[in-house]
């Protein structure tokens, strides 16, 4: 069974920072990819990037693109996101999911691409 565990999230006020994290446990754990998403109440769930395990490759949705930075340690089994420069539409929760399918040089960034994710940590951006 893996397990993926989000941790970090909070309160911040507009151009503050925050760190995520997501640990990933079980035995036969192995993914080809990492990603993190949120969902903002009313709204549906969205990519806010995703990275490579094996490559460090990244992917960044546009509207993060310069304030947020995902990073991995391959013997942590942990994910980062790195958010700087928060804004209030950044609120949302946070979660962090597994592809166990490889791709070439692709760092997956749809849903159904992912096979197991987290339970979720809430980011609130006060303005």
């Amino acid at each position: 069974q893996v397990q993926l565990v989000e941790s970090g999230g909070g309160l911040v006020q507009a151009g503050g920072s925050l760190r995520l994290s997501c640990a990933a446990s079980g035995r036969t754990f192995s993914a080809y990819a990492m990603g993190w998403f949120r969902q903002a109440p009313g709204k549906e769930r969205e990519v806010v990037g995703a990275i490579i395990w094996s490559s460090a490759s990244t992917y960044y949705t546009d509207s993060v693109k310069g304030r947020f930075t995902i990073s991995r340690d391959f013997a942590k089994k942990t994910v980062y996101l790195q958010m700087n420069s928060l804004k209030p539409e950044d609120t949302a929760v946070y979660y962090c999911a597994a592809d166990r399918t490889s791709y070439i040089d692709y760092a997956p960034r749809a849903l159904h691409e992912y096979d197991y994710w987290g339970q979720g940590t809430q980011v609130t951006v006060s303005s």
